[in-house]
């Protein structure tokens, strides 16, 4: 994701490197760089000419302190900048309806439905709330079918009336099945087109009219770019809708729509999807997207992720286990689940600071996991809780078992021993303190610098 808008980016500051101070030449000189990268990256020309502009206003307006390079000054101001760009606040929903109804819309192949389903399972298990599902899309023959295998597979009911050929009677019989079932937020999922026409405006239109929806998101794939720009801008003369939902940031994407789409339309984007998984949506927090664009990471996401996977139950009996070396290959398969669960590897990594440039080249596979898994679930309930009892008969049958080969398996069994003592070096005051970052709050004493 913005991976080369972020290369040339930073190949333009390095014009300022070695300058002792801003002047309009060299200035010049780099934001004509900079602009280019925009463009690359498919933004629209009008807003990264308009960006470069302020961004040159700004940078010849600022007196340079002696602590503070040149560089890291036009970095900080590309930084307010962008996140500015981007709609400088993150805007969450605003459910007050009983039920609270949310309307999508968009193109076919967009993922109107999958984000629909991802939505639901956000609402109920982050927010408590009691989510229904309403299969509106009477136009896709297997979309009905699509969202109730969704529904079943995160735990949300569906309501569908298979068959049916209109949208509006079926939006509207799903607002009574909501307030029967006692459902708190409705997520209404409708037709989509391989291109706008005027039957599908007029339908979702009548949709709009007939539900009265707290919040209409538009649903665009940001892979499609510039396209997805001029897309919102014709949805949004029709429907005025509340924001929009940026999908497939996680593929190979050059960011042209997460940059223009708040100019251009004035609505803010309020959520992303980063991944094939029910988990892979998130807040869209406009700075630090520009953190991540900029190669600065993002360490605030990450420990939120980490956060919902925490269970403080869990993490004081892995303690003690810890402290009285107990820890085995049941609690590590463990925490591999929790890891998997928190989404990417790759994106995970890209979170870190100075990580994802170095990663760039690298290929994370999501099924890095499998053989350590294969290994661990070859072995028997005895194995798996006491790993000392695996001698060279043993490690020979559970390799063959996992489809590995012994020198893997010896590698495996060597870096657990040696995450084990890692681990029990880590208890005490440090667990204690680690535990409480993950809670959201600091330890005793002084809160540690990240």
């Amino acid at each position: 994701m913005f991976e080369n808008l972020s290369e040339r980016l930073e190949r333009s500051f390095k014009i300022l490197k070695g300058e002792g101070k801003i002047t309009e030449i060299n200035v010049a000189e780099t934001l004509k760089d900079v602009r280019r990268a925009l463009l690359d990256a498919d933004v629209n020309y009008k807003v990264a000419k308009s960006f470069t502009d302020t961004v040159k206003q700004k940078a010849l307006g600022q007196n340079v302190l002696t602590a503070v390079k040149p560089q890291q000054l036009m970095v900080k101001i590309v930084h307010d900048e962008l996140a500015q760009l981007m709609g400088g606040d993150t805007v969450d929903m605003q459910l007050k309806g009983h039920p609270a109804i949310i309307l999508m819309a968009g193109l076919n192949g967009a993922g109107k439905t999958t984000m629909s389903a991802k939505l639901a399972k956000m609402l109920r298990e982050k927010r408590h709330m009691r989510p229904l599902l309403a299969a509106c899309d009477t136009f896709r023959p297997a979309a009905m079918e699509q969202l109730r295998v969704l529904g079943e597979q995160i735990g949300v009911p569906v309501y569908m009336e298979p068959g049916a050929t209109d949208p509006v009677l079926v939006a509207q019989n799903a607002i009574r099945e909501a307030r029967a079932k006692a459902n708190d937020v409705l997520i209404v999922d409708t037709a989509g087109r391989q291109a706008i026409d005027e039957e599908l405006m007029q339908q979702i239109q009548q949709i709009r009219d007939a539900v009265q929806p707290d919040e209409i998101l538009f649903v665009v794939d940001a892979m499609t770019g510039q396209d997805a720009v001029n897309t919102a801008k014709e949805f949004n003369e029709r429907l005025d809708y509340t924001g929009v939902i940026l999908t497939k940031l996680d593929g190979d994407t050059r960011g042209g729509a997460a940059l223009s789409i708040r100019t251009v339309v004035d609505k803010p984007i309020k959520f992303v999807g980063t991944g094939e998984k029910m988990e892979a949506i998130d807040l869209f927090h406009p700075s630090r997207m520009a953190d991540r664009i900029l190669g600065m990471g993002d360490i605030v996401s990450l420990v939120e992720r980490a956060q919902e996977q925490y269970d403080e139950a869990e993490a004081r009996r892995l303690e003690q286990k810890i402290r009285k070396n107990k820890f085995d290959f049941n609690d590590f398969y463990a925490q591999i689940q929790q890891i998997k669960k928190m989404g990417n590897l790759k994106d995970l990594a890209s979170m870190i600071p100075g990580v994802g440039k170095a990663l760039k080249e690298v290929d994370i596979d999501d099924d890095a996991f499998k053989s350590i898994e294969a290994m661990i679930q070859s072995m028997t309930p005895q194995e798996r809780e006491h790993p000392e009892l695996l001698n060279t008969s043993r490690r020979n049958r559970i390799a063959k078992g996992s489809g590995t080969t012994v020198v893997e398996l010896n590698r495996f069994i060597k870096q657990f021993d040696q995450t084990r003592k890692m681990m029990k070096m880590l208890t005490g005051s440090k667990m204690s303190q680690m535990a409480g970052m993950m809670k959201g709050r600091p330890p005793m004493g002084r809160m540690p610098k990240m």
